[in-house]
Formats: structure tokens, C-alpha cells, sequence
């Protein structure tokens, strides 16, 4: 699961010229699934996508606060062109994204963990395998990437290091 996070001022999302979601300050979260994600990807992606430190505190320090200590709002849109790659020839291939019918199902399942362990009104999305127009204000800009593949990997790699590390003492 690969998701770009844009730290906004506001953001929307309109279909056929009719606004469906739209939020004040907080991230625009571009969400794209791969063909062999998980539900342990989608924990993980939610995970960190709650807990990613975008705003400074209180005091002025960078980088000291999540969406949820900021009370802030998420927009979600479903992305399948994450998993884009390029032929020799220039055109885009997407036989990395997972197909629609079950996109569609763990996509729904993400926005109900995100859901789960945020306030459920502060969740937005925008129409899953439309043609959507997203506006969005950046502030900073900033923008991250949380990827599922890579950060699981680099987790258990830790921990691995780590249990190694165990047995020579």
C-alpha cells in the first residue's frame, strides 16, 4: 500500500461539478493499493498515517504533532495510478494496483480503521473509481510518502536486528 500525504489548508474533491467531500486544515492522503496488500498493510498504513508528525507544537517546535493532537480533518482519495509504472514505450501500466472489486473492499476497510481509532466525522473521501477533479490549498507544502512495503521491511528488519543482537549476549 503506498499512500502521498499533502499537509493542507483545505482540500476537496468534486464529481461530475458537484462538490462531495471538502475539509479545512489537515492532510489529503492519495491512497493506492497493490495487488498483494494485506490487511496487515492497511493496518500499518493507517497506523502511520494517524500518527505522522506534519505541525509543530504549542511551542513552535517542527514536526511535534499528529493529525489527531491538531484535531484536524483527512481526506482521502482512492489512487490507482500510485502503482503506475512505464513501459519502454512511455505508457502507463498498472498491473501493480489491485483490481477494482477487491480495491474497492480494502479500501473501505482502511477508511473504517482510520475511522476506528479517529473521530469517524473527520474522515472524508472522495468516490471510489471515479473521475474526480481535487483541489487542495498545500501548506508548506509538504508531502510524504508512507509505503507499506518498504516501512513492514525496515520494521522487521529492525526487530529482526534486534532478536539478533539477543542471542550474543
Amino acid at each position: 500500500m503506498r499512500i502521498v500525504i499533502q499537509r493542507v489548508k483545505s482540500a476537496s474533491v468534486t464529481v461530475d461539478q458537484k462538490q462531495v467531500s471538502a475539509i479545512g486544515p489537515g492532510t489529503l492522503a492519495l491512497v493506492g493499493l497493490h495487488h498483494e496488500d494485506t490487511e496487515s498493510d492497511l493496518q500499518f498504513c493507517a497506523s502511520r498515517l494517524l500518527k505522522i508528525k506534519l505541525w509543530e507544537n504549542d511551542n513552535g517546535a517542527p514536526w511535534r504533532q499528529h493529525i489527531k493532537q491538531k484535531g484536524y480533518e483527512m481526506l482521502c482519495v482512492s489512487q490507482f495510478t500510485l502503482y503506475g509504472t512505464l513501459s519502454k514505450k512511455n505508457q502507463p501500466d498498472y498491473k501493480l494496483a489491485m483490481k477494482n472489486v477487491e480495491a474497492r473492499e480494502m479500501y473501505n476497510k482502511f477508511l473504517d480503521m482510520l475511522r476506528d481509532d479517529y473521530e469517524p466525522s473527520k474522515i472524508f473521501d472522495g468516490k471510489f473509481g471515479e473521475m474526480m477533479d481535487v483541489g487542495l490549498v498545500n501548506d508548506g507544502p509538504v508531502t510524504m510518502v508512507i509505503d507499506s512495503r518498504e516501512g513492514m521491511i525496515s520494521t522487521q528488519t529492525s526487530s529482526m536486528s534486534l532478536s539478533d543482537s539477543d542471542k550474543n549476549t
